[in-house]
């Protein structure tokens, strides 16, 4: 077929050309930018997932919700490397520019605020050429959100920038990708502002996107953040909502699949909308003709495996150093061994969380020994722990890409 006409799209973060089964999710949050418009209380919003369940894209769909209302909005993502400030004050100044206050000397004062806040990343006596602001022209307004406290600068700071989004009727949203790499300082002061914020009536919300953990991490800053923000784990698709992310697409290119292609495509992908534009794109440019049948998935199916073996599970494998290699692994294996000793469990599909106790066996050591190389695994994102002792891929099929690959 003809692959100029390909619809399916697979890259990170990149819009797929039908946003199947995350309705609820979009629905839900229209609501959200209404009440907050209106001075009603509502709680900030997290999305938790796996990698390429669509997070991202989701966020981004998000996000252009609140551009249709016309909210001011700005978007950062976490670095573990990297403080809140600079990227936040980048994402609100944004967001303020976007909302077109009418008063240019308050607009004036608060972009002022905001460069106040951004130079304290270099500390108070850097020297001039040290100091850093987003790109904004107004001088910095001294005594506020500059105490170098980031929890005390970012409530100050959200404050002033709610004010003026209520001036106009607006809102603000702040948009947060791979959350769970905030700092502990950062993600305290992040859940204080968003308290105080929620408290005051004011029309600024976050909405933060990370791995399955990311509660847990919240919760490890403040208490309250369960009941801060409203979790939302954004999962697999269903076979419906499978087949749609396919046909609607294929629909549009006068193109459709047999059922039977069908029923292949969701076994090869699991449903992970990543994989399915995977393998979308793939089955396309190999089959001669449309309807596309499961003849046509089975010739395919190599190439998208080829180019998920570089692109989405080898680029992350490659990271590891040999001894974390050997831990994964054990990690794929251990889930393996507890699958065959539970037929009626998740199977070998290495989704679910295995005990560090399991792994350590696998390998013939100590768990204490193997501390390094996991808490290493933890810091590059390969892995999480939901809980205390038990971790898991971030990646879905990861263990069958190892068993098979590596």
């Amino acid at each position: 077929m003809d692959p100029i006409r390909n619809p399916y799209a697979p890259g990170a973060g990149q819009r797929p050309p039908e946003l199947a089964g995350r309705d609820e999710q979009v629905g839900a949050f229209d609501v959200v930018l209404e009440r907050v418009a209106k001075g009603r209380p509502e709680r900030s919003l997290v999305l938790t997932g796996l990698r390429g369940v669509g997070k991202t894209v989701l966020l981004n769909a998000l996000r252009s919700q609140a551009v249709r209302k016309g909210w001011g909005t700005g978007k950062l993502e976490a670095r573990p490397d990297q403080r809140l400030r600079r990227p936040l004050s980048s994402a609100l100044h944004q967001a303020v520019r976007e909302l077109a206050h009418p008063e240019q000397e308050q607009a004036d004062h608060v972009l002022g605020v905001l460069r106040a806040f951004a130079q304290r990343e270099a500390g108070p006596t850097a020297k001039l050429r040290e100091q850093w602001s987003p790109g904004i022209d107004v001088p910095a307004a001294r005594g506020r959100a500059d105490s170098g406290d980031i929890e005390i600068d970012l409530v100050e700071l959200l404050t002033d920038v709610g004010g003026l989004a209520a001036d106009v009727g607006k809102g603000v949203a702040v948009f947060i990708d791979e959350m769970q790499d905030l700092g502990p300082d950062d993600v305290s002061a992040l859940c204080a502002a968003c308290h105080e914020i929620s408290q005051s009536g004011l029309p600024v919300i976050v909405v933060g996107a990370g791995l399955p953990h990311l509660p847990a991490v919240l919760s490890a800053s403040k208490s309250y953040s369960e009941r801060l923000f409203s979790y939302q784990r954004i999962d697999r698709l269903s076979r419906a909502e499978a087949d749609r992310a396919l046909t609607a697409p294929a629909d549009d290119e006068d193109a459709a699949f047999a059922e039977t292609a069908l029923t292949a495509m969701y076994a090869a992908t699991g449903g992970y909308p990543y994989f399915i534009q995977a393998y979308g794109k793939a089955v396309w440019d190999l089959a001669p003709r449309s309807p596309i049948t499961a003849e046509d998935v089975a010739v395919a199916a190599p190439e998208a495996e080829r180019e998920l073996a570089v692109g989405f599970f080898g680029s992350r494998y490659e990271r590891a150093t040999p001894g974390e290699r050997d831990y994964l692994r054990a990690m794929a294996d251990a889930a393996v061994a507890v699958a065959e000793a539970d037929p009626a469990g998740e199977g070998v599909d290495v989704v679910g969380s295995v005990a560090t106790s399991d792994v350590a066996a696998q390998l013939g050591k100590k768990p204490q020994s193997l501390s390094p190389a996991r808490d290493s695994l933890l810091k590059k994102g390969l892995i999480y722990s939901g809980e205390r002792g038990r971790i898991a891929f971030t990646v879905p099929h990861f263990g069958r890409y190892l068993r098979e690959n590596a």
